[in-house]
C-alpha cells in the first residue's frame, strides 16, 4: 500500500481550517445586526374609513430602525406623492399624519381612494439597499356625519335623579354612540326597531350642575352632538355628624377589619375607622359600579317597570346622599367621612325582601360593608341592591319575578341593628331610590315617554290605512 505523504496530510488540514474560516467568517457576517433581513411592519386595516378632513394615521415599525418611507394616494386615475423622505436615525416606530392634498389635482368627488405605502430599514441587507414593505390601503371616503333625533325624553332631571331618552341615530358607518352626562358614558340599547335606541340616565347627587349630550361617531371620525333638553331640579341632599364610639370601632370596625388581609393587621383605632368607613366603602361601590354597567344589545321591544316596594311596611331609617362626617370625642374632631348611597328601610328583624319586579341576579354574596348583598338586573341598565342581609334567597344568574321573595333583612356587614340598605344604580351612577318607589314619577317620567316615542316609531294605522287593507282583503 502507498504511504500518504506528510505533506499531503498537512495540505488537507489546511484546507479544512481554511474552510472553516470561511465557513465560520461568512456565519458571522450573515449573522451580523447590520445585515437582519427582517421587514418592517406597516400597521392598520386593508380598509379606511376617512373624511378628508382628520389626518390619517400609518403606523410604522421595524426591529432594528426604520430608513426612509413613501406615500401615494391616487384616485384611480392620478396620483399624487403626499410624502417620501428619510427618517431620524433609530428610529423603531413612526406614525405618520396623512392629510389630503391641496389643490385639484385629485377628483374632489371620488368616493374611494387607495392609498400605498413603501417603507424601508436601515439594514445592510440586500446590498445595501436595506429591507422593504409596502401595502396598498383602500381608502372610503365618508364626510358626512351620523344623523341623530331625539324622539322623546324626560322633561325634567333631579340632582341625583334619574331620566329617559329614545333617540334615532343613523350612519352607515357607525362607529361609537353613547349618552355622555356630566362625563359618564350611558349605553342606549337598541329600541323598537333598527336606527332607534332607548337609555336611562343619571345625574350624580355630589354634581351641582347637569348637561346631557347624544354623541354619534362614524368610521370616518365624523362626529354629531346633540344636547339633550332637560328642566333641573336640585334637592337637598343631608349632612350629618356621627359619633365614632369606642365600641363601635372594637365591635363592627373591627370585625370587618379583621375578616379581610388588607386591613387585618391595622391596630390604631382611628386608621382602621377611615380605612373601612372610607377604603373598604370605596373598593365595595367600585364592584357595584362595575356589576352595573352591563346593557343589552338586543331590541328592546317594551320596558315597563312598577314601584319598588322591597320591605313591607318598612320604615324609614336613613335617607340617600347623606353626607356623614365621623368624629372621634369632640364634634370638632373629624376623623372620617363618607356618602351614604342607599335608602334605609327597618321592620321585623329578618323581615321577608322582596324584588318588586322581575331581573336577573348578578350577584349574592358578602361584599364588605353592606354585608350579603344580592343584586338584580332590571334591562336598560337599571339594577337594584339590597344591603345588610342575614340570609340570602337567590343565587347568580337566577332569574327572579315580580314579588319573590330574595333575601331576608339583617344586620351584616356596617350595620348597627336589623334593617335593608335599598339601593338604584344606573349603569354605575346611584340614584335616588324615591323616584323609584314612586308610582306617578315612573308613570310621568318614564312610561309616558316612552309612549310618546312608540307613537312616533311604531304609529298607530289610520283610517286610510284601515280602509286599504279592507280592500287588499276583499
Amino acid at each position: 500500500m502507498a504511504k500518504v505523504k506528510k505533506s499531503g496530510i498537512g495540505g488537507m488540514i489546511v484546507t479544512v481550517l481554511v474552510l472553516a474560516g470561511l465557513g465560520g467568517g461568512g456565519w458571522y457576517l450573515y449573522n451580523l445586526p447590520e445585515l437582519e433581513r427582517e421587514k418592517p411592519v406597516i400597521e392598520g386595516p386593508d380598509n379606511v374609513f376617512w373624511n378628508r378632513t382628520d389626518p390619517l394615521s400609518i403606523k410604522l415599525k421595524d426591529n432594528v430602525g426604520l430608513s426612509s418611507y413613501e406615500l401615494v394616494l391616487s384616485d384611480g386615475e392620478k396620483s399624487v406623492i403626499l410624502g417620501q423622505g428619510p427618517l431620524p436615525d433609530k428610529t423603531k416606530e413612526q406614525t405618520l399624519a396623512v392629510k389630503y392634498p391641496k389643490g385639484k389635482v385629485l377628483n374632489p368627488k371620488a368616493k374611494q381612494f387607495t392609498l400605498k405605502v413603501s417603507v424601508t430599514d436601515n439594514s445592510m441587507w440586500n446590498m445595501m439597499s436595506g429591507n422593504s414593505a409596502e401595502r396598498t390601503l383602500t381608502i372610503n371616503v365618508d364626510y358626512k356625519r351620523p344623523n341623530v333625533n331625539i324622539v322623546a325624553n324626560s322633561r325634567m332631571i333631579n340632582q341625583g335623579g334619574s331620566a329617559l331618552v329614545v333617540f334615532q341615530a343613523e350612519d352607515d358607518n357607525m362607529d361609537e354612540l353613547y349618552v355622555e352626562a356630566n362625563g359618564n358614558k350611558f349605553k342606549p340599547q337598541p329600541y323598537k326597531k333598527e336606527g332607534y335606541y332607548a337609555a336611562l340616565i343619571a345625574w350624580p347627587f355630589t354634581d351641582d350642575s347637569f348637561s346631557a349630550k347624544i354623541i354619534a361617531t362614524d368610521l370616518a371620525k365624523n362626529k354629531r352632538i346633540t344636547k339633550i333638553p332637560f328642566y333641573h331640579k336640585n334637592p337637598r341632599y343631608k349632612t350629618s355628624q356621627i359619633k365614632a364610639s369606642d365600641s363601635f370601632i372594637d365591635g363592627k370596625i373591627t370585625d370587618l377589619a379583621s375578616s379581610d388581609p388588607e386591613y387585618a393587621t391595622i391596630t390604631d383605632k382611628l386608621e382602621k375607622l377611615k380605612a373601612i368607613n372610607e377604603t373598604m366603602r370605596l373598593k365595595n361601590e367600585d364592584l357595584i359600579h362595575e356589576l352595573s354597567r352591563n346593557v343589552s344589545d338586543e331590541i328592546l321591544d317594551s320596558w315597563q317597570i312598577k314601584k319598588f316596594y322591597p320591605l313591607r311596611n318598612g320604615q324609614r331609617v336613613a335617607s340617600f346622599g347623606d353626607h356623614r362626617y365621623y368624629y372621634y370625642k369632640k364634634k370638632d374632631n373629624i376623623v372620617s367621612e363618607s356618602y351614604h348611597v342607599g335608602y334605609d328601610l327597618a321592620s321585623n328583624a329578618m323581615a321577608d325582601i322582596k324584588t318588586s319586579n322581575a331581573g336577573k341576579v348578578v350577584y349574592a354574596e358578602e361584599n364588605g360593608i353592606y354585608g350579603n348583598m344580592p343584586m338584580i338586573d332590571h334591562g336598560l341598565g337599571l339594577y337594584t341592591l339590597y344591603g345588610h342581609c342575614s340570609q340570602l334567597l337567590v343565587q347568580v344568574d337566577d332569574e327572579v319575578q315580580a314579588g319573590e321573595v330574595i333575601a331576608k333583612t339583617g344586620a351584616t356587614g356596617l350595620a348597627m341593628g336589623d334593617h335593608l340598605h335599598f339601593g338604584v344604580v344606573i349603569q354605575g351612577i346611584e340614584v335616588r331610590p324615591v323616584e323609584w318607589f314612586d308610582q306617578s314619577w315612573i308613570r310621568k317620567f318614564i312610561d309616558n315617554v316612552f309612549k310618546q316615542a312608540d307613537e312616533i316609531i311604531t304609529p298607530p294605522p289610520t283610517k286610510d290605512d284601515e280602509q286599504t287593507e279592507t280592500i287588499e282583503k276583499q
